[in-house]
């Protein structure tokens, strides 16, 4: 099957559009590498026209790519890259012009069909997407690498499981597949002005009860809430989409992830977490929801560091391990050297009888000292226009949701904002 442009494709090289205008906003663009998936994007169109929508074409092949592949600088000035360095590029380049397009308009969808090396430079070209832009992508990588694209955006992945040559038999019935389902996803833009505010949540499930109180407290002033799971992945995205300008406030009931980095836990939301609200100058609550313990997998595969140390089985698949007083005092430094930098309305919250479900009296993880120590260390660190309240309850009681809460909503329906009576 040919993969040359129909009247229903347009097609572009390395992200750059041909002079023809693209096509209404129905438009899906199709990403692949044309010089070895040509015939798999083909007929990945011919699905989707088929269906209705139009299509363009995005070709990141490197054959015929402006920068050689190779080690060394060429005589005569000419330039090499590495295969690495050449595939950075052209998702650099590809990331900028899809960009555009949706800018502009021009496309309601993307879609891509790929090995494991087009799969990555896919993971990079749709990282700047809003949430919700329909992204699939069709392929053939192994699973360690759909895992990490799962982690950083909302792609849906469609894995082959056989190989990508040509279209046969068990290729075409994956490719009809995808291309009917992306013909029936588009994305339509948020308000700019929404009508009702949206608040992001933290969650886990030992400060469930906590998340549940203050989401219906929040629907009874007529605020959305958005909740994350404090599980890596879900700090990750909550920060990008705060950063994106996706909420008005920020609710951080659970900030484990924290203890994850220092730690070397799996629930590790990485160096950006507690940092864009600040940026967005929103309002935020912070409290040391499940900072009393670091998330392992299963109890093999605990360090060796930590083998003899407080560990409790979650699940068959998750050991937990309780933080000590030194490690609390180091998690609560680096929330107070992250909240400082907040040019918002800003609180600390700190529950005297228990940061989670463990931890509250009688529970396997009960340790006031350790807890004391994280709030020492924020009081010790905090800059003085972020203030601190420390409630005589354990984070999962109602007064301390209601104490959340009711500091938000002021800052939420302050100078006239639409907001529910409070």
């Amino acid at each position: 099957m040919s993969h040359h442009c129909t009247d229903d494709q347009e097609s572009v090289r390395d992200g750059n559009l041909s002079a023809r205008p693209a096509a209404a906003c129905g438009t899906v663009a199709i990403v692949a590498t044309l010089d070895t998936k040509g015939l798999e994007a083909s007929f990945l169109s011919d699905v989707i026209v088929a269906c209705g929508r139009k299509t363009v074409l995005i070709d990141i092949g490197t054959s015929n790519s402006e920068v050689r592949v190779g080690t060394a600088t060429e005589p005569g000035g000419g330039r090499s890259a590495s295969p690495a360095e050449l595939l950075k590029q052209i998702a650099e380049t590809t990331r900028t012009n899809v960009a555009d397009l949706l800018a502009a308009g021009a496309i309601s969808a993307i879609i891509a069909v790929a090995g494991g090396k087009g799969s990555a430079v896919f993971g990079e070209i749709v990282s700047d997407l809003p949430y919700g832009f329909p992204k699939l992508l069709v392929t053939s990588a192994r699973p360690a690498l759909l895992a990490e694209l799962a982690i950083h955006n909302d792609i849906i992945l469609y894995p082959t499981l056989v190989d990508l040559f040509g279209i046969n038999a068990f290729t075409a019935r994956v490719l009809e597949n995808a291309g009917r389902a992306i013909a029936a996803m588009r994305y339509v833009a948020a308000k700019q002005r929404r009508e009702r505010k949206i608040v992001a949540i933290t969650a886990f499930g030992v400060t469930t009860p906590a998340v549940n109180q203050c989401m219906a407290r929040l629907a009874e002033a007529g605020v959305d809430a958005i909740v994350f799971p404090a599980n890596g992945a879900g700090g990750r995205k909550m920060e990008q989409l705060i950063a994106a300008g996706e909420f008005d406030a920020v609710l951080d009931l659970t900030t484990t992830e924290l203890a994850d980095e220092l730690l070397g836990g799996t629930a590790s939301a990485g160096p950006d977490r507690l940092k864009a609200a600040s940026r967005q100058s929103i309002p935020q609550v912070i409290a040391p929801g499940a900072v009393d313990m670091v998330n392992f997998g299963p109890p093999t595969s605990v360090p060796e560091q930590f083998r003899g140390r407080h560990l409790y089985s979650h699940t068959p698949y998750t050991t937990l391990m309780r933080t000590t007083p030194a490690e609390n005092a180091a998690i609560g430094r680096l929330t107070a050297e992250r909240l400082s930098q907040a040019q918002g309305p800003a609180t600390v919250l700190w529950p005297a009888k228990g940061v989670s479900d463990y931890d509250r009296e009688d529970g396997v993880f009960r340790d006031a000292d350790a807890d004391k120590a994280w709030l020492d260390a924020v009081k010790d660190n905090l800059m003085p226009h972020i203030t601190t309240s420390e409630l005589n309850c354990h984070i999962n009681d109602p007064e301390f949701a209601e104490a959340a809460v009711t500091w938000l909503l002021k800052q939420l329906c302050h100078g006239g904002l639409s907001c529910a009576d409070v």
